[in-house]
């Protein structure tokens, strides 16, 4: 990952290959504050600077001579100031820094001074660019061989302060964007490593690696301590697989110890995702690897927050198995007993995810007494086909927690949208032959996965069920992230622990 820098001594004593420089249209170049007048005099008399207009996506790198501290500016185009919001910005630097690196750029320079003129405020204004930036140049790359095509990536972008502005606060602020980008590029690589490599065992390694790096707690419960726990669920998910499920629990408490409940983060970690014996159409099943997407998001939440020694509590559990129509599968039909000792009907083997969800929730509560459970998951195809391709779905009745998920969303870029827990379609969900059916009608499908999982949450828990459905996997590159794996919802987490529920 590109490293960042800080230049404090003011304009005078900026250096690198490249400014960047996001400007609106009709903005004046130069002109835009008096710091990157003095920083880059030579702007004024820049052949080809006529030619920018400051459109959004326009990029065009100006040229001083070779020999000077800052020989370019690359002038970054964000559209109509009227319309220029937060993912506008996170976008426009992305596209820059990928530019830079295509044409060979290594050293990159942010003026802050340049970006404190934008709506945002200046701390978040640093954090999301530096975070951009970075997300900006992500792409899985482990697993094949470097071509002479493959640019490398920059070394560093410093961001560049006036003297009087290089306070701890904004300095502090670009650290944090560093650290959710290395969150989220941590869930997008989880989720883009084949199935074959990344089995339930594996995610339950990989944590206990991060353990050791990160400074968090992890324990693995194998099958045996599973059925143990009375987790039918997740056993009943993994049996047709000959890679057995595993429940991953990681923790993190902050120096000092802790004084409240934990927030707890579960996450589904369907490793790979068939759809058992209910198997799913061949087109794109590929994706499925990313089906543990809630786990890797749950994985990087607490990881980085452990790097960061966070002051707040908390842990996160991660369901991981293999769905897959093996001779001992789970069959439609099938009647299980989950951790909470009631009886469920598999009424359908891509249903799987509830199931394992469910068993999690219910540790969850047995282990801590939560501040908050938010469990995030790619659960339905119906969240997917009611809010399309760039909002998740929010459950949530606790109205505190639901405004403090809202405003994690909102400062990160990741929509969500409140989805009603609608009780009259509990009635769905009953069985003949068992407490709870595992499916409803189709009709609704998103609404009766979240009562569901309602079910297995005690009386008064304080609760929400994310489903990034549609959001986990990117069809086409972005500024912001290649096609594959997203690691949507990671900065919501981080954001939400970052705030506090108080």
């Amino acid at each position: 990952m590109m490293d960042i820098q800080f230049q404090n001594l003011g304009p005078a004593q900026w250096k690198a290959d490249v400014m960047l420089l996001p400007a609106c249209e009709e903005e004046a170049l130069p002109g835009i504050c008096p710091e990157i007048d003095k920083a880059v005099p030579w702007l004024t008399v820049a052949p080809g600077l006529r030619d920018f207009k400051g459109k959004k996506n326009e990029l065009a790198l100006l040229h001083g001579h070779p020999d000077l501290a800052l020989p370019r500016v690359l002038a970054i185009g964000l559209g109509k100031k009227e319309k220029l919001d937060m993912n506008v910005l996170r976008k426009a630097v992305a596209a820059g820094v990928a530019h830079c690196r295509k044409r060979g750029l290594k050293t990159l320079l942010l003026p802050e001074p340049g970006l404190a003129r934008l709506p945002g405020g200046r701390t978040r204004l640093v954090e999301e660019c530096v975070c951009a930036a970075l997300l900006g140049l992500y792409r899985f790359s482990q697993l094949k061989k470097k071509t002479d095509e493959d640019m490398d990536d920059p070394s560093w972008l410093a961001v560049g302060f006036d003297g009087a502005s290089s306070s701890e606060e904004l300095q502090n602020a670009a650290r944090m964007g560093e650290s959710s980008a290395w969150a989220v590029s941590l869930a997008r690589d989880l989720a883009s490593t084949p199935p074959n490599l990344l089995s339930p065992h594996e995610m339950g390694v990989r944590a206990q690696e991060l353990s050791g790096q990160c400074g968090f707690t992890c324990t693995v419960l194998d099958e045996k301590a599973l059925a143990h726990e009375g987790m039918g669920g997740i056993l009943a998910v993994g049996q047709g697989s000959s890679r057995p499920p595993r429940l991953v629990v990681i923790e993190h408490v902050p120096d000092g110890g802790a004084k409240d409940g934990p927030l707890v983060f579960v996450g589904k970690g369907i490793t790979f995702d068939s759809g058992g014996i209910c198997i799913k159409p061949s087109a794109n099943m590929d994706q499925m690897k990313a089906d543990m997407m809630g786990a890797a998001c749950v994985l990087a939440a607490v990881a980085t927050l452990a790097r960061e020694r966070s002051p707040r509590w908390v842990a996160g559990v991660l369901a991981c198995a293999e769905n897959l129509p093996g001779g001992g599968a789970s069959r439609p039909g099938d009647v299980v007993r989950l951790a909470n000792g009631d009886w469920v009907e598999f009424q359908n083997t891509d249903a799987e995810g509830r199931m394992v969800l469910a068993d999690a929730l219910c540790y969850a509560q047995k282990r801590w007494t939560p501040a908050a459970i938010v469990d995030i998951a790619t659960l339905t195809g119906a969240c997917a086909i009611a809010l399309g391709k760039e909002i998740a779905g929010m459950f949530c009745d606790d109205a505190k927690l639901a405004e403090r998920l809202r405003g994690a969303c909102t400062a990160c870029g990741e929509p969500l949208w409140p989805m009603p827990l609608w009780e009259p379609y509990k009635e769905l969900l009953k069985s003949e032959v068992a407490d709870i059916s595992n499916m409803g009608k189709r009709e609704g499908g998103a609404i009766t996965a979240a009562l569901f999982l309602k079910h297995f949450v005690k009386e008064g828990m304080s609760w929400a069920h994310l489903d990034v459905a549609g959001v986990d996997w990117a069809e086409k590159t972005t500024p912001l992230c290649p096609k594959g794996p997203t690691g949507f919802g990671t900065r919501t987490l981080l954001e939400l622990a970052r705030g506090g529920l108080s």
